[in-house]
């Protein structure tokens, strides 16, 4: 048993008909004896499991008393911190439903996801002001209550009261949401339900990373991704065991001095970290010794920075995908059964296949489109019909990624399906960033497509058509980086622009971005 949760001797999860998720992750701790131990770490702060349950209280309480009610929601646009396990925790036993979202967004994001959610309330970190609140303002008078998070008291995690009673709902009920990026580049609230945490928390975390009660998860991929959300939360509350936050950006420095303080035994991080922290690494030496293994996700890890990293640190990476929509990794290497350059093969409780157009199962070593199947996977997209009608067929979810398996039955990635990019981890839009480099007056035309750097990792390439008279020379090309910066979420820039004379393009004008990508 896991608090109400029974877990069978052959691998099933049963749940009770009537739940809260937040009883099983927060409360059952208590119980089984954990009230002193770490849940949570920080630079300034050790929060216990019993401080931890009494906080979640607290902050439910709170927001029940501003006049959510089961059912409404609560964007938050919140850093990685305690308050964030407080509101997302609180909010669920409440029966609210929290939305954590991409801190790293502008403006006109959290405007369209305030507005489309429909939330009653929006808990906001001040580091975010300048984004925020130009947000708020543009909705004017459909802006929704906004709480600002400073610290425990603002959100209400200091005061003292009876115990939150938890409100019941089915398993597959609505329990939280996560926006991901769809292929128009507008964002997706993929709606997750009361057992989907536990489903990953479960299959990944316990019976694929093995994660313990004894263990301290350090993740530099953020809490709002569904990623970071596993690593720096479930997994370590599932397991009974210690998180690790730090609400800075990640940078190999600070990434280096957490594993040093810390003394993490899992590391989480992405390809594109890893890469920059090798190059890190010619100049520094940190010790991994605490480290059991470290995991990648988000986009395809390149075997030689598998390579490169196992020999300078001495430790494995453990590369899988996941998503938004799945949750967390449902294709995954582990420490008894890894292939550097795949994605492993399928987390148990997860069935994989891979399809042709047509959906058809394909041969053997063929490439096609990666389906899932997993009870982690969310209900459907808020208030996009056609879209989960595409995506999500017969219990079955379209990741649109192509794969294809060896003759050992690993995972292969052979890219996305469609022209989505993922940059860093983050999946961006072409359109978004072509549609702001044809905002500069010296631009008629552009394409943005993927490119792989040095290290194997893809980020974008912009070729742009000038209009008459204008000189692409290196002073427009920073002007357009500047530009891309500046009005996008930062990781959405193009590393290299190409001035060409014409795109390709079909007989009806639509540019044809495969043959850009050579």
């Amino acid at each position: 048993m896991v608090g109400n949760v029974a877990i069978g001797d052959d691998g099933g999860i049963t749940i009770p008909p009537r739940f809260n998720v937040a009883v099983p992750f927060i409360d059952r701790h208590l119980a089984e004896g954990r009230g002193a131990k770490a849940a949570i770490r920080t630079a300034s702060e050790t929060v216990s499991y019993a401080a931890l349950a009494r906080r979640v209280d607290a902050t439910g309480r709170a927001l029940q008393a501003r006049g959510l009610r089961p059912g409404d929601r609560m964007l938050m646009i919140v850093k990685d911190c305690p308050a964030f396990f407080y509101l997302f925790w609180g909010a669920i036993k409440a029966g609210i439903v929290p939305v954590p979202v991409n801190t790293l967004l502008r403006a006109a994001d959290y405007a369209y996801m305030i507005d489309d959610s429909g939330c009653g309330l929006l808990a906001w970190s001040p580091e975010y002001a300048a984004e925020v609140e130009p947000a708020l303002a543009q909705l004017g008078s459909k802006a929704p209550p906004a709480l600002k998070v400073t610290d425990d008291a603002s959100i209400g995690a200091d005061a003292a009261g009876p115990t939150l009673e938890p409100h019941l709902a089915a398993p597959t009920d609505d329990c939280f949401w996560l926006y991901s990026s769809g292929s128009t580049g507008r964002p997706k609230g993929a709606v997750h339900r009361q057992r989907d945490m536990v489903v990953a928390s479960e299959f990944y975390g316990v019976r694929t990373l093995g994660v313990t009660e004894t263990d301290i998860c350090y993740s530099a991929a953020k809490l709002f991704f569904a990623y970071g959300l596993g690593n720096a939360m479930t997994f370590p509350l599932w397991a009974g065991g210690t998180a690790v936050l730090d609400p800075a950006r990640p940078t190999p420095a600070s990434t280096f001095d957490n594993v040093e303080t810390f003394r993490p035994t899992l590391y989480f991080g992405v390809p594109t970290l890893y890469a920059a922290q090798l190059a890190a690494l010619e100049a520094r030496q940190v010790g991994f010794g605490s480290v059991r293994a470290c995991v990648s996700a988000g986009e395809a890890l390149p075997a030689d920075i598998f390579r490169r990293w196992q020999e300078k640190t001495g430790t494995i990476i453990l590369d899988g995908i996941g998503s938004t929509e799945m949750l967390h990794i449902f294709l995954g290497n582990r420490l008894d059964d890894y292939r550097p350059g795949t994605s492993g093969r399928a987390v148990p409780g997860y069935t994989a296949e891979i399809r042709d157009p047509d959906g058809n199962r394909v041969q053997p070593g063929d490439s096609g489109r990666l389906w899932m199947k997993g009870e982690s996977a969310a209900a459907y997209y808020w208030n996009k019909p056609e879209k989960t009608a595409q995506t999500m067929v017969g219990g079955w979810l379209d990741t649109g990624d192509t794969y294809r398996q060896d003759a050992d039955g690993y995972f292969i990635y052979e890219g996305r399906s469609d022209d989505m990019l993922k940059v860093g981890g983050i999946w961006c839009s072409p359109v978004e960033i072509e549609g702001c480099l044809i905002g500069h007056p010296a631009v008629l035309e552009s394409a943005v497509v993927g490119r792989a750097d040095a290290d194997g990792l893809v980020k974008p390439q912009a070729f742009i058509v000038l209009k008459p008279g204008q000189d692409g020379g290196a002073t427009l090309t920073d002007a357009l980086m500047a530009r891309c910066k500046q009005s996008l979420a930062p990781y959405k820039y193009p590393r290299w622009v190409e001035y060409v004379s014409e795109l390709p393009k079909t007989a009806t004008g639509k540019i044809q971005r495969f043959k850009l990508r050579g």
